[in-house]
């Protein structure tokens, strides 16, 4: 039996679950064994402990966890110790990538059509109504917009969730600009309204919101404002490339960053990108004389004139 797919939630529930039909409460601790692959000297150990009888039950079940981690070889040890299952014992295997993946191989394809596939990828169907339960469970709703953000962005379930709960912290009613703010990490709330400003060629807005962050830290304002528009111009620049595709954590934005790559071009995106990453380094560095200059410069390049050869 293999876990498969990339939702580390799904593949815990489909643990607990597998251990639950297969092992009464009581023998469970005499019957059931957990292993780490990436922490086995040897595959041997898996070959013994499924070869083992139950003890004073019907059935014996070992879970080898995380052969995702494992390299090549480790893996086909792996698969040579898998192949033999005796009657009435339960070999479950953890390998949390795509079945669809060409390397590694998954281990459940390669196994053939007797081993049982669970598949713990999440679709957009399953991701709605994974998040409307949880939302139900917190007592909580979320406007559409936010909803369709959640639903977009494609990050982990576990991950998910937590933002979720963290978010019902502030109010019941989870907006967008909720949605946007716990998304952000390193950068500021306002940097991020900044960054999206700018490049979007609301200049005048832009401008607005780093005098605010300015007049509040003259001094280190301008490193999370440039570290933002350099984010933001890489997302657009990705998305200008042909065949470029949004990281998961950003694919909810698709929607808006496609037309506004398409507007600016690869060369326009580019040299915004690398005028924020330059105006970085030179106040990092101590070159930049005025950070709020070179800001406000980074801010208007996108859209001023013609981009610079390369």
């Amino acid at each position: 039996m293999v876990i498969e797919g990339v939702e580390r939630l799904f593949a815990e529930r489909a643990l607990e679950a597998i251990v639950e039909r297969r092992l009464d409460p009581a023998e469970r601790d005499l019957n059931l064994e957990r292993m780490t692959a990436s922490e086995l000297d040897s595959f041997s150990r898996v070959e013994a402990a499924v070869a083992a009888l139950p003890f004073l039950g019907l059935a014996r079940v070992v879970v080898v966890r995380g052969a995702h981690d494992l390299r090549a070889e480790p893996r086909r040890k792996l698969l040579a110790a898998a192949a033999h299952v005796p009657e009435g014992n339960t070999l479950v295997i953890e390998d949390l990538v795509s079945p669809a993946s060409k390397r590694p191989e998954p281990l459940a394809k390669l196994l053939g059509r007797e081993v049982l596939r669970i598949d713990t990828t999440a679709t957009p169907a399953v991701r709605e109504r994974f998040i409307g339960e949880t939302l139900a469970a917190l007592g909580a709703t979320a406007e559409p917009a936010a909803l369709e953000a959640l639903i977009k962005a494609d990050a982990d379930l576990g991950a998910t969730r937590t933002d979720l709960e963290k978010l019902a912290l502030g109010g019941k009613r989870i907006t967008l600009d909720d949605v946007q703010r716990e998304s952000l990490s390193s950068v500021d709330v306002k940097a991020y309204q900044f960054a999206t400003a700018a490049v979007a060629g609301r200049t005048a807005d832009a401008l607005g919101l780093a005098h605010e962050l300015f007049s509040t830290d003259p001094r280190g304002a301008a490193i999370p404002l440039l570290a933002a528009l350099a984010q933001e111009y890489a997302l657009v620049w990705e998305l200008a490339r042909p065949g470029g595709t949004l990281p998961a954590k950003a694919r909810w934005r698709e929607r808006d960053l496609v037309p506004l790559a398409r507007r600016l071009g690869e060369r326009r995106a580019r040299a915004g990108f690398e005028r924020a990453v330059q105006g970085f380094a030179a106040i990092v560095t101590g070159r930049a004389d005025d950070p709020r200059l070179v800001v406000e410069t980074a801010a208007v390049a996108g859209w001023a004139g013609r981009p610079r050869q390369h």
